[in-house]
């Protein structure tokens, strides 16, 4: 499932607008790494997006695009969800998921929320906790590597 892409140019608007409108500033590194998050297709892992950004603009450090994406997560431009290599990204306007990954291939397949509500009820019945599926992988094994 690729996450649904928006009209950049009116993103990039709302976003510079949103960040001014909290006291922040619009650096040429922050820019750099708002247009990038824009322009990526499907989840956006933070390790991959600094090197993207960097091969154009090399003094982007690391930790100001996680800074910068939990930023555009505060404003709702992002979500994110914990896998096994660590936090990634996917556009707020796309229908949350849950994720799952092939721990011998890779494969990424989702699961809708309506798919999971089962999951979550089964959670609930056995713990009396409400999860927040959204923010959760499943690492296991595909059918092409369980036929293997």
């Amino acid at each position: 499932m690729q996450c649904s892409k928006i009209d950049p140019v009116q993103d990039t608007a709302t976003i510079v607008s949103d960040l001014r409108a909290r006291g922040h500033r619009l650096t040429p590194q922050r820019e750099a790494i708002i247009g990038a998050v824009l322009k990526a297709k499907g989840h956006i892992v933070p390790v991959e997006l600094a090197r993207a950004v960097q091969r154009r603009m090399s003094a982007v450090n690391p930790s100001t695009v996680y800074r910068t994406l939990s930023l555009l997560e505060d404003l709702g431009v992002l979500k994110h969800s914990h896998l096994e290599h660590g936090p990634e990204y996917y556009r707020a306007t796309s229908q949350d998921h849950v994720h799952l990954r092939c721990a011998r291939c890779g494969t990424d397949d989702d699961l809708s929320l309506d798919e999971a509500e089962r999951l979550k009820q089964l959670i609930y019945a056995h713990a009396g906790f409400l999860p927040d599926l959204s923010h959760f992988a499943i690492s296991g094994l595909c059918a092409a590597c369980q036929a293997r």
